[in-house]
């Protein structure tokens, strides 16, 4: 696109760029060094981290204050809805992990609330932060407001973070009820038995099934979010076209407005949906590991 726009990306009113531009400095992570390789895990996206550490914050003093305001009367609507939350997590849990679920089950309550918390920064206004880095005079080497993406999860390395922290916790209650040998026999015993000659292909097929957990978890919250993210970026490219009170600027407005409007409203679902999917397959990973081929 060769369009060009007063980007919140800009240090002044007076520099443009193109909505291909606007696009890629908002995708961008404030981070370590500029990545070139496909794969470079020596690179910290510091927006990612900081993001996620204070919405990890918010979530416990959030649950914290819900727990110490919690009283034996008539809740009030904060107290209701967080024990609707709990109870909503307690009976998935409660069906899906057969076996002590004293800590699996606070977990999987931090799991839905801080990724919630984490998907919810998507309905930040796209230019909010770059507003703020102007507002503030800050300003990178190429004269533009910082990169900053405010949505740890439409991060892959966020996404992958976590899911590997689920792939932790499968192993650990993998060798914590089977016991090692438990857990390595039934590596090279299951699902096709315990035949020798079919070990190699037993343990081949357990391999690809948690890598394959691990990604699809991180790969399925990582691709709604990025697309949402990148929805809301094309829409907002929308009301940038604005040059006056012409027939083209009105409709496009217009449609800013209306288009905007109803993908928030759909968001609300899809934010809300991640969360919930991403607990219950750490709850249904988690009880797998409770449980034999």
């Amino acid at each position: 696109m060769t369009t060009e726009i007063a980007a919140g990306a800009a240090p002044t009113a007076e520099h443009t760029v193109t909505a291909g531009q606007y696009i890629t400095h908002h995708l961008g992570h404030n981070a370590s060094a500029k990545q070139v390789d496909i794969i470079d895990f020596s690179i910290i996206h510091y927006d990612t981290i900081i993001v996620s550490v204070i919405l990890a914050a918010l979530a416990c003093i959030f649950l914290v204050i819900a727990a110490r305001r919690a009283t034996a009367g008539v809740p009030t609507r904060f107290q209701a809805a967080v024990e609707f939350v709990v109870e909503l997590v307690e009976d998935q849990s409660k069906a899906i992990v057969h076996g002590n679920r004293s800590f699996i089950a606070p977990v999987a309550l931090a799991v839905f609330v801080w990724v919630l918390l984490m998907n919810s920064m998507d309905f930040l206004p796209v230019d909010t932060f770059a507003g703020i880095f102007r507002a503030l005079g800050i300003h990178g080497a190429d004269g533009h407001e910082p990169y900053f993406r405010a949505v740890p999860t439409a991060d892959l390395n966020g996404t992958f973070g976590m899911a590997l922290v689920v792939l932790t916790l499968m192993l650990y209650y993998n060798i914590k009820i089977k016991g090692l040998g438990g857990f390595i026999k039934e590596l090279f015993t299951a699902p096709f038995g315990a035949h020798p000659a079919l070990w190699i292909f037993n343990f081949g097929l357990n391999l690809i099934e948690f890598a394959a957990k691990t990604v699809s978890l991180a790969m399925r919250l990582f691709g709604n979010m990025f697309a949402g993210e990148l929805i809301f970026l094309l829409i907002a490219l929308l009301g940038a076209q604005w040059v006056g009170f012409t027939a083209q600027s009105v409709a496009l407005s217009g449609l800013h407005i209306v288009a905007g409007s109803i993908w928030a409203i759909f968001h609300i679902l899809i934010v809300l949906l991640q969360a919930f999917i991403f607990m219950m397959l750490t709850l249904v990973y988690i009880g797998q590991a409770h449980e034999g081929h």
